[in-house]
């Protein structure tokens, strides 16, 4: 449990929890996608979700653990709307399916939250040859946006309430010390599992900040926004087992539970508070500065737009 809460602007700190931080927010007329949401601050995302009354479509790697979850959900919130999804966002078919499927459903789309993530010491390439922390953290979540903005831009202006956009990204972006070096991401010889992570988070900012300047000059009400979701030891680190062990003795007292890891995803998904706010980041349910500056360089933002689209182009 995390020790320390000192509040913010938005009332909420560092020890406030998604069900805090929604606590009498109706969601009864939204629809929200949430990928990665069998374990973790995704799962966690999705259960409170659910119990503010949005219909959660759980887009999943794991179809069979995320019935699971949807069944724990459904126990405690029995009247919750969930539906379960395949997707692999490391996969750009598995991706365009996704999006197929979900636009011949007929659902609305009111929020997308972009959360799942990997970390992995071994150097990976995905199915299109890209290293697989830049192809699963940002690309596919990247091509997933594309691909139902046009579904959200209908929602939005048919129901006539605002669309959100939240990428969940990591302070970890601060360990990228140099721009993205397009040619570079697929060199193993020079393969650093935090720098490549790292890079994957900062682009999750940078792409919510690209995104919210072009849906604002469209005149859209959309809006996209990134998070720090906070220290929180969850399955993303299932791959550093003595990591998880030092986290879950020694330091537990200086991390987040998962309960207060999902509090500013939920915030930014569902709170008033927040409503025009675009192409900012957060921490703690609270507006903070990122921990690098390029993370606020339009130039780059630019630059990681242009680069993403054409790895995420059809050929």
């Amino acid at each position: 449990m995390w020790i320390f809460g000192r509040k913010g602007e938005s009332g909420f700190s560092a020890s406030s929890t998604a069900e805090e931080v929604t606590h009498g927010i109706g969601g009864s007329c939204l629809t929200a996608i949430v990928t990665g949401s069998t374990s973790g601050i995704g799962a966690e995302t999705a259960r409170v979700l659910a119990m503010r009354g949005v219909h959660v479509v759980m887009a999943v790697r794991n179809i069979e653990t995320g019935r699971k979850v949807k069944e724990t959900i459904l126990t405690e919130t029995p009247n919750a709307k969930v539906g379960i999804m395949e997707l692999d966002l490391s996969s750009q078919v598995s991706v365009r399916d996704f999006a197929t499927r979900y636009r011949s459903s007929g659902l609305p789309l009111n929020i997308l939250i972009n959360n799942a993530g990997i970390v992995t010491p071994e150097f990976n390439l995905s199915e299109e040859k890209i290293e697989l922390h830049f192809a699963t953290n940002h690309l596919g979540h990247f091509l997933l946006t594309n691909l139902l903005l046009e579904t959200m831009k209908i929602t939005s202006y048919e129901q006539k309430v605002e669309g959100r956009i939240v990428n969940v990204s990591s302070n970890g972006h601060r360990f990228v010390n140099k721009g993205f070096l397009s040619d570079q991401i697929n060199d193993e010889s020079s393969y650093n599992h935090v720098y490549a992570y790292g890079l994957s988070k900062l682009a999750n900012i940078l792409h919510a900040n690209e995104l919210a300047r072009l849906l604002k000059e469209e005149g859209v009400n959309i809006t996209a926004n990134s998070l720090h979701p906070g220290f929180i030891v969850t399955d993303i680190f299932r791959h550093f087992s003595i990591f998880k062990v030092l986290c879950n003795t020694i330091l537990r007292h200086f991390v987040k539970d998962v309960s207060q890891g999902a509090a500013t995803t939920c915030y930014l998904a569902l709170s008033p508070k927040v409503k025009g706010v675009t192409g900012d980041y957060f921490a703690d349910s609270n507006l903070v500065k990122p921990a690098s500056s390029k993370a606020t360089d339009p130039e780059l933002a630019k630059e990681l737009w242009e680069f993403s689209l054409s790895l995420t182009s059809s050929k």
